[in-house]
C-alpha cells in the first residue's frame, strides 16, 4: 500500500501550493501531499482515495470556499474517511466559524493564517494530528473542554477569555447528554458551571481567569523579580511599547488583566490603520504584535491584575492582587479603558446572558436568525455592526444624537449604508432590559418626545464611550477630572511642579507625576482615541524610557 496522504484543500491557488509546499518539505518522505483547489475537487479525490482502498490521515481545509465552506467539506470528508485527523484552515476574523467546526463537525484543530513561521504555527498542528492518527485512528484530538449554559454569565466569560487568548476548545451545553456525561466524569453538577476541563484530564469548577490561563498553558508567573520596563496592559500601545522595548535591549514583561489586544483586539476588521489598505482584524493585528513582542524576548503575564504602584528608591515596583510584587527600573502604563456600563434597569442583571459589552464574538454564530441592537455610534459600535450583520437576521443602530458623522469615520458610515440588514435609529436611548434568566425584550425610548417602544431581542451589545481604569492610581499619580492620567505639558499645566516630584527638570511629554513611570494610549489625557496612536505611543515612551535611564 503506498503512503498514506495529507489533503490540502484552498480555493486560493497561491495559498494552497504554499500549504502544499510547507507540507512537503516536512512530511514529503513519509506522506503524499494531495492539494485541491476547491471542495468538490477534493471531494472526488477524496472519492478515488477510498476506491483505491488508499489512506488519509489528515484533511487540511481553508474555511472561506465559494459553493461548499470549510465546514461543509469536511462534514462530507468524514463520511469517506471518518479516522482522518480534521483541521480548518480560518482566518482571524473567522475565529467565531473555527471555534463552531470544533463544536459541530468534530474538527481537531483550526490553523491561523498567516501560518509563518511553519516550524512554529503549522508543523506542531501537523505533528498533532498525525501523532493521533497512527496511535489511535478514531480518537479525537485532546482538547480544551467547557462546560456551562448559554445564559450562564460565568460560561460566557470562561469561553471569552479563552477565545481572545487563541485558545480552542471545545464547548458542551449542560442541556446536552454529552455535558452532563462530562459532568459526572468530573464529579460536578449543574451548579457547579462553568467546568473547564484541560487536556490532561483536569476538571477545574467555576475557574477564575487566572487559574484557566495556568491550566491551559498561558504564562502567568514572571521568570525574574528585577526588569528594566514592565509594561502594565497589553492594547496596542502595551504591545507597543513592549516590542520596542524588548527589540531594544531592555528586559521587558508585558503585564495584561484578560487579553492582548484590549478593545482593539475584539474589532471584527480596523480599515484605516496605516499599511493594510484591505483591512486587518484586531485579532490578526495582535496577534501579530503579540508573536513580535515574543520574538525579541518580552515576557507575557496573563490574567495578572495590578492594583498598586509605587516608587521605592530607584525602582519603580508593581504590586500585584494576590499579594505579590515586581520592580524594574520603568514602567509603562497602558491600561487602556473599559466601556462604560449602560445605567437602565435589568442590563446589569442580564450582563453575560443577552447584555454584552464590546463585541463579543463567541456569541456571533447564536445570533443567527435574530434581531441584534447595538448601543453607541463610534467606530468601535460601527465595527460590530458590520461583524453581525453576517449572522443576524437585522442589526439596529441605537445612537442618542442625529446622526453618526459626528462620532464615526467617514469610511465605516459608507459601509454601513451598503449593508441592507443594518439600520440606524436616532435619537433612542435605551430605558429597561426584560428578561428571566435572559434578554427577551428591550424598551426603547424616544429622547425627542419621551415615546416609549419594546422590541423582541435577545442580544444588545453596548459600546458608549469609555471610561479609564485608573481607581487604583488614585493618591499615586495626578489625574484628570475623568481619571485620565496627567502626563509632561500636562502636568506642568496643572501644577508649578507636580506632588511628589524629586528632580529638577520637568517631566518628559508621557512621564507621569512620579519619575520614570510613562503613560502610554488611550488612558493618558488629552491622547488621540486611535489604534495607530496608540502603537505610536508605546514606542515613543520606550524612547523617553531610554533618556530617563540615561539619567540615572
Amino acid at each position: 500500500m503506498g503512503k498514506p496522504v495529507l489533503l490540502t484543500v484552498d480555493d486560493d491557488p497561491g495559498v494552497s501550493r504554499a500549504v502544499a509546499r510547507d507540507l512537503r518539505r516536512r512530511y514529503g518522505a513519509d506522506f503524499r501531499i494531495i492539494r485541491a483547489d476547491s471542495a468538490m475537487d477534493a471531494l472526488d479525490a477524496l472519492r478515488e482515495l477510498k476506491l483505491r482502498g488508499e489512506m488519509v490521515a489528515a484533511m487540511l481545509a481553508d474555511y472561506r470556499m465559494p459553493q461548499m465552506n470549510g465546514i461543509e467539506f469536511l462534514e462530507q470528508a468524514m463520511d469517506l474517511f471518518p479516522r482522518a485527523r480534521r483541521a480548518l484552515l480560518t482566518a482571524y476574523a473567522d475565529t467565531d466559524a473555527a471555534i463552531q467546526a470544533i463544536n459541530l463537525v468534530d474538527v481537531d484543530h483550526y490553523l491561523l493564517k498567516p501560518w509563518d513561521p511553519p516550524e512554529e504555527k503549522l508543523y506542531p498542528v501537523v505533528d498533532a494530528l498525525i501523532e493521533t492518527w497512527r496511535a489511535t485512528g478514531d480518537t479525537a484530538v485532546q482538547e480544551t473542554k467547557v462546560i456551562g449554559h448559554r445564559w450562564s454569565a460565568p460560561s460566557f466569560q470562561a469561553r471569552d477569555f479563552l477565545a481572545r487568548n487563541a485558545v480552542p476548545y471545545r464547548y458542551f451545553s449542560v442541556e446536552e447528554p454529552e455535558g452532563l456525561r462530562l459532568l459526572e466524569a468530573a464529579g460536578a453538577c449543574p451548579e457547579d458551571i462553568p467546568v473547564v476541563i484541560t487536556s490532561d484530564g483536569a476538571a477545574l469548577c467555576q475557574p477564575s481567569d487566572a487559574q484557566i490561563a495556568g491550566a491551559v498553558g498561558l504564562s502567568t508567573e514572571p521568570s525574574a523579580e528585577f526588569y528594566d520596563l514592565v509594561v502594565v496592559g497589553a492594547g496596542p500601545a502595551g504591545l507597543g511599547a513592549a516590542v520596542y522595548g524588548a527589540s531594544e535591549g531592555l528586559r521587558t514583561v508585558l503585564v495584561e488583566r484578560q487579553a492582548t489586544g484590549g478593545q482593539a483586539g475584539q474589532s471584527s476588521r480596523i480599515e484605516n490603520y496605516l499599511g493594510f489598505p484591505d483591512g486587518v482584524s484586531g485579532a490578526q493585528l495582535t496577534d501579530r504584535a503579540r508573536r513580535q513582542a515574543r520574538k525579541f524576548g518580552a515576557e507575557t503575564l496573563s490574567a495578572r491584575e495590578v492594583t498598586g504602584l509605587e516608587a521605592r528608591g530607584s525602582a519603580r515596583v508593581v504590586h500585584f492582587g494576590d499579594g505579590t510584587e515586581i520592580s524594574a527600573h520603568s514602567i509603562v502604563l497602558a491600561t487602556g479603558v473599559a466601556y462604560r456600563t449602560l445605567d437602565a434597569p435589568g442590563v446589569a442583571e442580564l450582563t453575560g446572558r443577552g447584555v454584552f459589552y464590546g463585541s463579543a464574538v463567541t456569541e456571533a454564530p447564536a445570533c443567527a436568525g435574530q434581531d441584534v441592537y447595538i448601543v453607541g455610534g463610534a467606530n468601535s459600535a460601527g465595527q460590530a455592526a458590520v461583524f453581525f450583520s453576517k449572522h443576524a437576521k437585522r442589526v439596529v443602530l441605537l445612537i442618542r444624537g442625529e446622526s453618526l458623522r459626528s462620532s464615526m469615520s467617514h469610511y465605516l458610515i459608507e459601509q454601513l449604508d451598503g449593508i441592507e440588514n443594518v439600520s440606524v435609529r436616532n435619537y433612542t436611548q435605551v430605558a429597561q432590559a426584560h428578561g428571566d434568566d435572559h434578554l427577551e425584550r428591550v424598551t426603547l425610548v424616544d429622547a425627542r418626545d419621551g415615546s416609549t417602544e419594546t422590541v423582541a431581542s435577545g442580544y444588545l451589545f453596548v459600546f458608549i464611550g469609555a471610561a479609564p481604569r485608573t481607581e487604583w492610581l488614585d493618591g499615586t499619580l495626578v489625574r484628570d477630572e475623568l481619571g485620565f492620567l496627567r502626563t509632561g505639558p500636562d502636568l506642568i499645566r496643572s501644577e508649578q511642579r507636580p506632588p511628589g516630584w524629586t528632580l529638577q527638570r520637568d517631566p518628559y511629554y508621557m512621564e507621569s507625576s512620579i519619575p520614570g513611570v510613562f503613560v502610554a494610549g488611550d488612558v493618558r489625557a488629552a491622547s488621540v482615541k486611535r489604534v495607530a496612536s496608540a502603537v505610536g505611543e508605546g514606542a515613543m515612551a520606550v524612547t523617553l524610557v531610554h533618556r530617563y535611564l540615561g539619567e540615572q
